[in-house]
């Protein structure tokens, strides 16, 4: 098991203690073995992600997909068991199927655009749509040491 110290990281950071939470507890997470289903995490442009974890053996009607507020929650129910007849013995079962609860915390404007399963991979499309009263405005500066060059408000040069 390996642990690590983040606090160097954060020394001289105020207001990210809700980061460094979440930091510290996806760790221990990963570390102590609950990491089904595996996933990977794609940045596929300047504002598009992508989702994708193995679920082999799911099929569209149990996994189920929720956002609420900046959270994502995908949950696969697994109803293999119940289906499976009384005298199915098996020898070796090695294909994990057992249900499970995966959440990601999504940054600030990250919406859920789709999801798709296919070839037992489910593929969740993000994407980043900061508002226009979010995004940096550039302010002109004016230059008032010289009045010769600058125009009154409401002209423009030719």
């Amino acid at each position: 098991m390996r642990s690590y110290d983040l606090s160097p990281l954060f020394r001289s950071t105020v207001g990210f203690d809700r980061l460094t939470r979440l930091m510290e507890s996806a760790l221990k997470t990963e570390d102590q073995g609950n990491a089904y289903p595996p996933y990977n995490i794609e940045k596929r442009g300047d504002d598009d992600y992508r989702i994708t974890m193995a679920v082999a053996g799911f099929s569209q009607e149990e996994i189920d997909i929720v956002t609420q507020e900046n959270a994502l929650t995908v949950i696969g129910k697994s109803r293999k068991d119940d289906q499976a007849a009384p005298q199915t013995q098996y020898l070796h079962r090695g294909i994990a199927a057992r249900a499970f609860e995966r959440r990601f915390q999504l940054a600030e404007h990250i919406r859920v655009t789709g999801a798709a399963l296919e070839n037992g991979l489910l593929h969740i499309d993000l994407v980043r749509e900061v508002p226009e009263t979010a995004k940096p405005r550039h302010i002109p500066i004016a230059n008032l040491g010289q009045a010769s060059t600058a125009l009154p408000t409401g002209q423009t040069a030719n």
